[in-house]
């Protein structure tokens, strides 16, 4: 087994293990979990040998191959296939060794070395390393493509396949899902349970820690606190020991109301469509964990639109793409006010190209997309953090649109102490920052200018569990329209209400929820080419079903009108004191709207059990 006894290191003054032990045995997963800045890469680091601690031990047999997940590798001109195949050191060993007793003609080492070959998995090695790479997404044509040829983050798919590629009895992996799409972390998914040694992993996603790990590792002042159980298991146990502490419970009663209000908002739009459904279940276990995040520095809001259009966004037979190449073909959709749509598909299929579109970054190449007067867009993508102006501090981003927005110098400090940049880290510059305090400074930015729509693609990579949970929280109560590509299941299962898939060169609603469309990627997470084209029949829409679903969009929209209508002339008439004629008409208004609403909800139930018996 391994252990870890008494460790001791400080970062300058500050002690950031005191007297640390870990104990990790053969078979078992654990899952390393805490604030950003407590030391989760630091500890990997020891494990692995890479920082030695100031005082104590780390302890392991002698007999167990180490192997881990390399985030920081020099650029290399050697193929990705051979790239991953270096991760396993005893075949290239015995690669070279039978190349140099071929060279010398040394037939009697050649025997001991082929059957060296054949233990050390030789005749399958390629195949084995190609498999890895197509379930991280890597094309075939990829394969012999240098490693210095792939961007930032495929380079650290090729890192990870590298690090699976390795035979190894402890594993450790720092935030693996970062740069995966959701295909590639199902994949991983699966390939972790399947593994038999030890594993240690840094991962903010929490369905991927409750599908893969038995034990958590929760570092906080110093120490490492285990749990036994996956992620979900932790976050029971220690909401029920801090709900014993009567130091916080207030505050913890406090925001345990917070989220049961967004709980019961919520039920009271049950409908029976199968998202909303299973998006209900997550809500209403997030009380439950409520103490947990009760002491989470992070505070902020996405503001209601000031004016938002209906629809906001209109795409009419639009192609897609670059240089006069589309992606995609014949897209007509609609984004209405309220609307809350995770985009799914795998890599490459399109989901980027669709966001940039809808966000104005990329015009159409054929067909029309509209904008309402008031449609102001909210973009975030990876690629906006290397737009920010580096030597210039959150104070100083947030100043143009503070003064634009009439903020106090209090209001803009309380603003970025909620996204977690209080005190001296508002006036940090944003060279200094890691990559999960650039995305939530581009966020904030983002928060602050009340968009009518968000468009979010994958946001929560480098963000900790705990900036995770906060933003959830956020967009549930954010008052426009969110459109959300994330690798991230619980995200979606918390913040949207609909799906759409991008596939086979189009976009089209998806009829499941996200355990459908897991099952759609093939029974243990398998990538397939075409998702959702050829495995599950319930990921697939009928072309004769999509008049259906934009009759149920435009319903949906009315629905929407109708009851700010009732609501309205509701309050009207609550503030009404002896005017009879004015009272009686708005009475008739309020009889007439309500009537409508009616009708459009018994038509939208009709037509959903239209598409559920198609479906």
């Amino acid at each position: 087994m391994l252990q870890l006894r008494n460790i001791t290191l400080h970062r300058g003054e500050r002690a950031l293990f005191d007297g640390l032990n870990l104990t990790l045995h053969h078979g078992h997963k654990l899952g390393v979990i805490g604030r950003n800045g407590v030391g989760k890469s630091t500890l990997l680091a020891v494990v692995r040998g890479a920082l030695a601690p100031e005082e104590g031990t780390v302890s392991r047999p002698d007999s167990w191959r180490l192997a881990a997940l390399d985030q920081h590798v020099q650029p290399s001109r050697r193929s990705a296939i051979d790239f991953v195949l270096d991760g396993d050191r005893r075949l290239r060993g015995v690669e070279r060794a039978i190349a140099k007793a071929e060279r010398e003609g040394n037939d009697d080492a050649l025997g001991h070395l082929y059957s060296d070959y054949e233990d050390a998995g030789g005749y399958d090695a390629e195949a084995r390393a190609s498999a890895i790479l197509s379930g991280l997404g890597f094309a075939k044509e990829d394969e012999s493509k240098p490693h210095r040829a792939f961007s930032g983050g495929w380079r650290i798919r090729l890192h990870l396949a590298q690090a699976l590629m390795a035979p190894s009895d402890l594993l450790l992996l720092d935030e693996p899902t970062n740069h995966l799409d959701l295909e590639a972390t199902l994949w991983l998914e699966t390939w972790i349970r399947r593994y038999e040694g030890a594993l240690a992993m840094v991962a903010h996603d929490r369905d991927f820690l409750d599908r893969t790990v038995q034990q958590i590792a929760h570092l906080e002042r110093g120490q490492a606190a285990v749990y036994v159980g996956n992620y979900s298991a932790f976050e029971r146990q220690r909401a029920e020991a801090l709900t014993r502490q009567a130091a916080v419970y207030k505050r913890q009663q406090s925001r345990v109301a917070e989220i049961r209000r967004f709980v019961d908002r919520f039920r009271a739009k049950e409908s029976k469509a199968k998202q909303v459904q299973s998006r209900l279940k997550a809500l209403e276990k997030m009380d439950l964990a409520a103490p947990v995040h009760a002491e989470s520095p992070y505070r902020f809001a996405f503001a209601a639109p000031r004016k938002v259009s209906n629809p906001i966004l209109r795409l009419d037979d639009a192609a897609l793409g670059y240089d006069g190449d589309a992606v995609l073909r014949d897209v007509t959709l609609r984004v209405y006010p309220n609307d809350r749509i995770g985009v799914l598909g795998a890599n490459g299929a399109g989901k980027t190209t669709l966001l940039r579109a809808l966000a104005g970054e990329l015009a159409p190449l054929a067909g029309s997309l509209a904008r309402g007067r008031h449609s102001a867009v909210g973009y975030f993508a990876q690629h906006q953090l290397e737009l920010l102006d580096l030597a210039r501090s959150p104070s100083d981003h947030l100043g143009e649109v503070a003064e634009a927005a009439s903020f106090s110098s209090q209001h803009t400090a309380d603003y970025l102490g909620g996204w977690g940049f209080g005190g001296d880290s508002a006036r940090r510059q944003a060279h200094t920052f890691s990559g999960g305090e650039k995305a939530r400074l581009v966020l904030a930015l983002i928060a602050c200018r009340q968009p009518a729509v968000l468009v979010l693609d994958e946001p929560t990579n480098h963000l900790d569990l705990e900036m995770r949970e906060a933003l959830a929280l956020a967009l549930q109560q954010y008052g426009g329209a969110l459109l959300l590509v994330s690798h991230d299941r619980r995200m979606l299962r918390r913040c949207v209400d609909s799906l759409w898939l991008v596939a086979d060169g189009g976009v089209r609603p998806f009829r499941g929820d996200l355990d459908d469309y897991a099952a759609s990627n093939g029974a243990l997470g398998a990538r397939q080419t075409a998702v959702g084209a050829s495995s599950t029949p319930r990921g697939r829409r009928p072309l004769r079903t999509a008049p259906l679903v934009r009759k149920q969009q435009d319903l949906e929209a009315r629905i929407d009108v109708q009851t700010r209508l009732v609501d309205d002339l509701d309050q009207r008439l609550g503030a009404i004191d002896g005017q009879t004629d004015q009272l009686a008409k708005l009475a008739r208004a309020r009889k007439d709207a309500w009537q409508e609403l009616q009708r459009c909800e018994q038509a939208w139930l009709d037509v959903q059990e239209e598409l559920d018996r198609l479906a």
